[in-house]
């Protein structure tokens, strides 16, 4: 099991972000003593792999993050040339993640098939055995190679995990992935489910939305965490699986039913917000991340708050990072 002296912090670097920040970003993120950071690709925001391959090689120490590729977006064999190529530019400083992608977006641009859980499994098959140097022939339902092999394999294989949420896109990674991606307000007995799907040997990574600041922006980050979840639970997808594991869900589903998710959320008890993010003061949000250490996660990447994303990520180095690293 983790303990929070051995687990890994990081820092997300926006998707509203210019491209040409992310330099600065990343050299601030290793600076302020994070461990990680993650570069996040949405559709249809800025491109993961050439701005990862941008802050590898504008750092040093630090690890890259690239979260989440669509399995759709890209064919398997390409996927698998990127982040061997990424892998390169720093070995041992690369993680690579892949999910199903949002599938409305997949389905504006032309991509989405009828079985997003076979194509996740079929790629990741092909994608690991590439970066591992095999040479592969398959035939499956999405994902078809013929003698196909990096002629440039990674000279040490980069851990790719599955960015995804419901239970068999879980059995699946479990499987076939190095690791796994939460996301969307995680709280420790989700993690603790998760754990009980993935397994032990298993890396679990949760993208947490820093909602952390002083009491006098306590309001402001409640709109905002308020508005995401009016837009996510609201919207064709539902409620995140996530927040349906929280001990206060039932409550805040009445309430949400009796006015609107938006008001249900803003009006929520901090206690609530302590078990979704790291929320309120340092040390609300410090404890906050024990918690999912203790339900057992490995690697925490803080998410900036969409209204402030620098200063989040200068204020959670300057007054979160040393409250985790009394372990």
């Amino acid at each position: 099991m983790t303990s929070l002296s051995s687990a890994s912090f990081g820092l997300c670097f926006h998707r509203d972000e210019p491209a040409a920040t992310v330099v600065e970003r990343a050299r601030s993120a290793e600076a302020g003593g994070f461990d990680e950071f993650w570069i996040i690709e949405d559709c249809f925001f800025t491109a993961g792999v050439s701005l990862a391959a941008a802050a590898l090689t504008a750092t040093e120490r630090i690890g890259v993050g690239l979260g989440i590729m669509p399995v759709v977006a890209r064919n398997p064999a390409i996927t698998a040339m990127e982040i061997a190529t990424l892998a390169e530019l720093a070995p041992g400083r690369f993680h690579a993640g892949m999910g199903h992608g949002v599938q409305s977006w997949m389905r504006q641009m032309g991509a989405a098939v009828d079985s997003p859980l076979t194509v996740l499994e079929e790629t990741f098959d092909v994608v690991q055995g590439l970066l591992a140097g095999e040479r592969l022939s398959c035939d499956g339902r999405y994902v078809t190679m013929h003698d196909v092999a990096l002629e440039l394999p990674p000279s040490q294989k980069p851990p790719v995990s599955a960015g995804v949420r419901g239970p068999k896109s879980l059995e699946i990674a479990g499987r076939v992935a190095d690791g796994t991606i939460l996301a969307d307000f995680v709280n420790p007995n989700y993690v603790r489910w998760v754990r009980s799907i993935v397994g032990d040997d298993h890396r679990i990574t949760v993208f947490a939305s820093l909602a952390m600041g002083p009491v006098a922006n306590h309001g402001a980050i409640r709109r905002g965490v308020g508005g995401y979840l009016a837009e996510v639970a609201g919207g064709p997808g539902g409620t995140p699986v996530s927040l349906q594991h929280a001990s206060f869900f039932d409550e805040l589903s009445a309430r949400a039913q009796r006015t609107s998710w938006n008001d249900a959320a803003v009006s929520m008890p901090d206690e609530w917000f302590d078990e979704i993010c790291p929320f309120g003061t340092p040390e609300q949000a410090a404890g906050y991340v024990h918690a999912l250490v203790d339900a057992g996660v490995d690697a925490v990447a803080f998410f900036p708050f969409p209204g402030d994303p620098l200063d989040d990520g200068e204020y959670a180095a300057e007054e979160l990072l040393p409250l985790l690293s009394r372990g």
